[in-house]
């Protein structure tokens, strides 16, 4: 599939992940096949075990093709680096420059909350804001792929058809009007493109 047409008109400055269950293997594809360097910073977040604190990142970084931090409040926002937000901690984009963390409460049962990391990447990004919705078994992601949009930023969600759980995008899809729905490679191939397009603006 050709993503031309959609992008060559349109300026990203961030990218958001979201996922829960069936959303491991997808994450680990997208990182392994990422450009580098890729132009813009990656915002994950990746539903666990709130106890789960060690090995998570670790796995991803196997085979990612660029930098994987889970960072601490107030962390500086590089591009090229993917930021995993830490179990138990909702992250928050802060502005252009910082990552923010909370404790506050579990929203849709998580934390860290998808929801919570998409409305406020979309407060600050607005429409330079892309947004990646993957496998999962509950709706966290739905209320944040709605402000997204609501912002004008660009939504995708992984094709029902690919999903181990389609809790998730579906309840993403049934919310508000998605872009685009991707099966895992093309969305692979969209975030080339989306470099293509955006590295001589960066680097």
């Amino acid at each position: 599939m050709n993503f031309e047409e959609q992008l060559k008109n349109k300026k990203f400055e961030a990218v958001v992940i979201g996922g829960s269950a069936g959303s491991f293997t997808i994450i680990s594809q997208l990182l392994a096949e990422l450009p580098q360097p890729f132009a813009l910073p990656i915002f994950m977040c990746l539903h666990r075990l709130k106890d789960k604190r060690e090995g998570f990142k670790e796995a991803l970084e196997i085979k990612s093709n660029i930098k994987i931090t889970e960072p601490d409040d107030k962390t500086i926002i590089e591009h090229n680096v993917a930021y995993l937000a830490p179990a138990n901690y909702h992250m928050l984009i802060e502005n252009k420059k910082i990552i923010s963390l909370a404790t506050t409460e579990l929203v849709q049962f998580s934390r860290p909350s998808i929801d919570v990391l998409f409305e406020s990447a979309a407060d600050v990004y607005g429409d330079k804001l892309l947004a990646i919705l993957l496998s999962g078994a509950n709706r966290d992601g739905a209320d944040g792929m709605r402000m997204i949009k609501y912002k004008k930023g660009f939504t995708i969600i992984q094709d029902l058809s690919t999903c181990s759980m389609i809790t998730m995008p579906e309840a993403a899809y049934k919310s508000t009007q998605i872009d685009l729905q991707l099966k895992p490679n093309e969305i692979s191939d969209f975030l080339k493109t989306l470099n293509f397009f955006t590295f001589n603006e960066v680097f």
